[in-house]
């Protein structure tokens, strides 16, 4: 049975191939292990050449609830985790900047 198990997982690695990645800002960490990602994607019209920018959300997961609001992140796509989160957070790339206590 181990055998068969160890073939399954050899023939979906090579079938699988690379799980799609973006990078995006985190617009809210209200939900605890989820963030909802903002992605824009810019594209040149084909006839107009005007520059276009399409925004999408996705919602992530993110175990230890560790980006907050307005850090730029890398998800990944993975299995359903729930009815609409399909992608995790891999890694926070940049901080956002947070205004500490003043010491006035």
């Amino acid at each position: 049975m181990n055998m068969v198990n160890q073939m399954s997982a050899k023939v979906s690695a090579m079938a699988g191939g690379q799980r799609k990645k973006r990078t995006g800002k985190v617009i809210s960490d209200k939900m605890n292990k989820t963030r909802v990602v903002e992605v824009v994607i810019s594209l040149r019209h084909h006839l107009y050449e005007k520059v276009m920018r399409h925004k999408k959300h996705y919602y992530a997961h993110d175990e230890n609830n560790e980006s907050k609001l307005g850090d730029r992140v890398l998800i990944a796509e993975t299995r359903p985790l729930s009815k609409l989160k399909r992608w995790r957070v891999v890694k926070i790339l940049v901080k956002a900047g947070r205004a500490g206590p003043s010491e006035t």
